[in-house]
């Protein structure tokens, strides 16, 4: 018989339903604060005290060792990183973690900067917060810096990751110049395109279905003070297309290229480029400082003025420009977060972390994100961007959206699992656009069971590609149409032990290998026995 909820859970889920954002601001913020604290003085102890960057050899032989245990006892079980679920950027939380076996990769130190070769050596949970803060104090930065703070090198790499620059450098993918991977045979290798290539090339979307990534070497680009943006805002679905398509085109002008979508017809297209200092053509706008209003707000005011602007955003500040309002996803969390006082007063305590927000999930917000939410990146061929915003506006309708252009390189003799399409006459065309939709969608009649699945056969059938973070409602045989598994297989077969190992990465995507969190609280309280 199913117990009824005491009244404490009742009078719990009513305060994190209806006062979710008093709820955030009075507990969720302080807990961040101290996490985020407790993290960098661990982080911090460990690099000056005991040589973290040289002990790396051990750390990795730590994982190696879990590995050999694992193939000595038999081999039963799958294997997965011991990180906790909750982590993950995912709104979902990860079921396979509690059935599979936990390996535990402790491994989040920066390893060397080579400032002759241009690039940094890191470990897997070095997150893009960290990277940034070490490498601009040293005049560097990645080619390609993934907007959110808590984003780690490895889950970019085994996932998904996208930025401004993306246009100019590719994918995050495209700038490792190196992996390491521990194998399931227990065999540590080293992957570049002219060593083991054809594992290198199959990694990124892997999802740690190959192997356990344990350092990664990543290309550099000289670091300037600033950022030089100019603001286009732009009238009319086609005019819109056009600038933005022309921007992203243009890789000698424009180092970053960005567009925020704020209905059908409007939007606001972003150019820039790395500067030294103001030119005296625009004012320096420190955008990070926690009493300014959130980015997303300020760029609508070029749209709401129709006018052109040109300014000058330090450039960490613009690596980082949406992290603190999560895009625009802050706004449902806490409702008053851009209100100038609360700005001032608590600005600099945002965000909470997504995982706490993913914990303190209710029954009834469950409910309202399933039926009522969107969070999902479309990876689209250039030429489809009018539809696709057609598409988003006649069935989901919330804005804004995100615009990111991207370089998917053709590269014939290592497809891998996602790459540029040829078209009937045989052109090829390498550039493409993440449509980035977040949030609750005001319409009545929408419902994400049903609307999720069209969305995806939509991008299926104009040849493009899922972030898999999102919800994914594709079946194994739509999945597999997306995602170009052949060589995947090949080198799954090869591998020793990879397939006792690992399952597909549909496995560990789909939406039968994912929860909602309040269902995992669930799962992690019921006996082990009702967890297979």
């Amino acid at each position: 018989m199913r117990s009824e909820p005491s009244t404490g859970s009742r009078l719990f889920e009513h305060l994190l339903t209806h006062y979710r954002g008093i709820f955030a601001t009075l507990f969720l913020l302080p807990l961040s604060l101290a996490y985020n604290g407790w993290t960098w003085a661990r982080r911090r102890l460990e690099r000056v005290l005991s040589d973290a960057p040289q002990r790396h050899e051990e750390r990795v032989a730590t994982v190696i060792a879990q590995i050999r245990e694992w193939k000595a006892q038999g081999a039963q079980e799958k294997l997965c990183t011991a990180r906790s679920g909750w982590q993950t950027m995912s709104e979902m939380v990860p079921r396979y973690k509690l059935t599979h076996r936990n390996i535990r990769v402790d491994l989040h130190q920066i390893l060397h900067l080579d400032e002759t070769r241009g690039c940094v050596a890191v470990e897997p949970l070095v997150t893009m917060g960290e990277l940034s803060r070490y490498l601009l104090r040293r005049g560097w930065t990645l080619a390609v810096v993934p907007e959110l703070d808590d984003l780690t090198v490895g889950g970019l790499i085994m996932g998904f990751g996208v930025e401004s620059s993306s246009h100019k450098h590719g994918l995050f993918q495209h700038i490792c110049l190196s992996l390491d991977v521990v194998t399931a045979d227990g065999e540590l290798l080293h992957c570049s395109p002219q060593e083991n290539s054809e594992l290198f090339y199959l990694l990124p979307w892997s999802h740690g279905t190959l192997g356990f990534l344990v350092a990664a070497e990543l290309k550099l680009v000289r670091a300037q003070a600033y950022v030089r943006i100019e603001y286009q805002p732009v009238r009319g679905l086609e005019p819109m297309v056009a600038a933005f398509e022309q921007a992203s085109r243009d890789t000698e002008s424009n180092d970053f290229v960005e567009g925020l979508v704020y209905s059908r017809d409007s939007a606001v297209i972003m150019r820039g480029r790395l500067a030294a200092a103001p030119d005296g053509d625009g004012p320096v706008n420190p955008i990070g400082r926690w009493y300014q209003p959130w980015f997303y707000r300020q760029v609508r005011n070029y749209l709401e003025q129709d006018r052109v602007g040109v300014e000058y955003l330090p450039l960490r500040h613009y690596f980082h420009r949406h992290t603190r309002s999560y895009f625009w996803m802050m706004e449902e969390i806490i409702p008053f977060g851009n209100h100038p006082l609360f700005r001032y007063l608590l600005g600099w305590a945002l965000p909470p972390k997504i995982g706490l927000l993913k914990y303190t999930e209710t029954e009834t917000t469950r409910r309202l994100s399933e039926k009522y939410q969107v969070l999902q990146d479309m990876l689209m061929p250039m030429r489809h961007l009018k539809a696709s915003i057609e598409y988003f506006d006649r069935h989901f309708g919330v804005y804004p959206l995100w615009l990111s252009p991207m370089a998917i390189p053709d590269n014939p003799e290592h497809l891998g699992l996602v790459h540029p399409h040829r078209r009937e006459d045989g052109s090829l065309d390498e550039l493409f656009v993440d449509v980035g939709a977040y949030g609750m969608v005001r319409k009545p009649e929408f419902d994400s069971v049903d609307a999720l699945p069209r969305l995806e056969q939509f991008v299926l059938d104009h040849g493009g590609y899922q972030a898999l973070y999102a919800k994914t409602c594709l079946d194994r045989e739509g999945f597999r149409r997306m995602f170009d598994h052949s060589a995947y297989d090949r080198l799954r077969a090869s591998l020793p032990h990879c397939r006792e190992a690992f399952g597909e990465i549909y496995d560990k995507v789909s939406a039968q290998a994912r929860v909602a969190p309040v269902e995992m609280r669930k799962l992690q309280k019921a006996p082990r026995t009702d967890r297979a």
